[in-house]
């Protein structure tokens, strides 16, 4: 069975600070570059998937009524068998270009598969608290993180603009620290495709709106 996973970069910023600009997509470059020696792997950019405002959630629609946009990334989303979702910090928290991406979407499409949070920052701590506020976050979205996590401080010192390592970088310690978490996300994601195909997901989905979730 072929598994396909979706890296989600949560920045749209193109501008300096920091420097250099977008050193988020180094860091989703080097997930890519790791997830693709074993999967199907798939980029969101944030800053490539600017949607219609004011803010319109995909479920909000009638079905097959939503913008071409929010559809296409819709199917993307579903289909995939895991995520990975790579942010900076903003104020201890994920980044608001990521969260407004993943709020656009129900939980249906996310429910029921993994995910691994990776942080970065230009400065010492590679954002490891917006990874804290990030596993209540996706645990709602329905894909549960896993135990391991990816914290990559000062990347612009680690990374290239393609994702590979700069010279002097340790490359073999660094992919161990990656695959640790990626080796991670694969077994769950193995694991979880094989219950939802043997039992389902035993529940309805949400496709009018959030007060589906409340108590009856």
């Amino acid at each position: 069975m072929a598994f396909t996973y979706l890296t989600f970069l949560g920045s749209t910023r193109d501008s300096t600070p920091p420097r250099p600009a977008r050193l988020g997509l180094r860091v989703a470059r080097a997930c890519m570059r790791l997830m693709q020696e074993r999967a199907q792997a798939d980029l969101i950019d944030a800053l490539e998937w600017p949607l219609a405002q004011p803010f319109k959630p995909h479920f909000s629609y009638a079905q097959g009524k939503a913008p071409d946009d929010l559809e296409a990334l819709a199917a993307k989303i579903q289909s995939a068998d895991g995520y990975v979702m790579v942010s900076p910090e903003y104020n201890h928290s994920m980044s608001p270009a990521l969260a407004n991406l993943l709020n656009h979407f129900g939980s249906s499409l996310f429910s029921w598969k993994p995910s691994l949070i990776v942080t970065y920052s230009a400065g010492q701590w590679g954002g490891t608290r917006a990874a804290v506020a990030m596993r209540p976050f996706l645990s709602e979205l329905g894909c549960l993180p896993v135990s391991a996590m990816v914290h990559v401080p000062e990347a612009h010192t680690v990374f290239d603009e393609n994702g590979d390592y700069l010279d002097g970088i340790d490359g073999v310690r660094w992919n161990g620290y990656f695959r640790r978490g990626l080796n991670q996300l694969a077994w769950w994601a193995e694991a979880a495709a094989s219950q939802r195909k043997r039992m389902g997901t035993g529940t309805s989905p949400f496709t009018r709106d959030p007060s589906q979730r409340n108590a009856p």
